[in-house]
């Protein structure tokens, strides 16, 4: 019995991240912060929790691109698929590669460290429109340079990637890319095509587990689709400092558990 009533709380609770990791991803991001540790609650191993998680989300992104398809440069999309490719791939091998226990040792730091990102992102994006608003000469791009500078950080999405989205505007940014629509639009290519090169990795792999992946991705599709309404209503700080809360609560249960 007592058994019985575990099992249908995890379940009810993999249910409920979802919803809340769609709603979280339509409005700010941060989604894998709740639907991560879900995951793992269901008895799956890190490794395999991280790829499922990272399968089931991944079709919310490629409807933000659809949505953003008109703002994208054209002139950076051989830099941003060639990045996010290598990087993408990659990151997933070495997680696949990483040993079970060294993961799970690695998930609050990873947690923790997006968390930060995450925060600081604020102020950069406001940055990121300060400069945007100001008038610019178009200049050619370092599309060499910028493609070692996307590399690592699409690596990191592939590995664990959350809080990695502000890292590719920044670093468009310091290489010339100023419209801050432009910025956005490639930041959710190159995030989703980083997601797209490890979910194939995965699958291959055999790494999903999914009877769990489904679940988390019909609801984190629902939450998606109720978040998307109240985000424009939303005061974008107040859902940062609630995403950060989450990722920190988070980093410091598994460092507790760990412990």
């Amino acid at each position: 019995m007592t058994l019985s009533f575990s099992t249908h709380w995890h379940y009810a609770w993999l249910v409920l991240a979802s919803s809340i990791a769609g709603v979280m991803n339509a409005m700010a991001g941060g989604g894998s912060f709740v639907s991560f540790p879900a995951m793992l609650a269901m008895g799956v191993l890190p490794v395999q929790a991280n790829a499922t998680n990272t399968v089931a989300l991944w079709p919310g992104q490629l409807t933000s691109v659809a949505a953003l398809r008109g703002d994208l440069r054209r002139d950076l999309l051989p830099v941003v698929f060639a990045a996010s490719i290598l990087g993408g791939v990659s990151g997933a091998v070495v997680l696949l590669h990483t040993r079970q226990l060294t993961f799970l040792h690695m998930v609050p730091w990873l947690l923790l460290v997006a968390s930060l990102l995450f925060g600081i992102s604020g102020p950069v994006s406001r940055w990121l429109r300060a400069r945007s608003a100001e008038p610019h000469i178009k200049k050619p791009l370092a599309l060499v340079p910028l493609f070692f500078v996307m590399l690592p950080v699409c690596f990191y999405i592939g590995y664990f990637g959350a809080g990695a989205g502000f890292l590719i505007m920044t670093a468009l940014a310091l290489f010339g890319v100023e419209e801050m629509n432009a910025l956005n639009s490639l930041k959710v290519l190159a995030a989703c095509l980083s997601n797209f090169c490890a979910v194939l990795t995965f699958v291959w792999s055999g790494a999903v587990i999914w009877h769990y992946c489904l679940i988390s991705m019909i609801f984190a599709g629902v939450g998606g689709y109720v978040g998307a309404q109240y985000a424009r209503r939303m005061n974008a700080n107040v859902l940062r400092r609630i995403v950060v809360v989450t990722g920190c609560a988070m980093a410091a249960y598994f460092f507790w558990r760990n412990g």
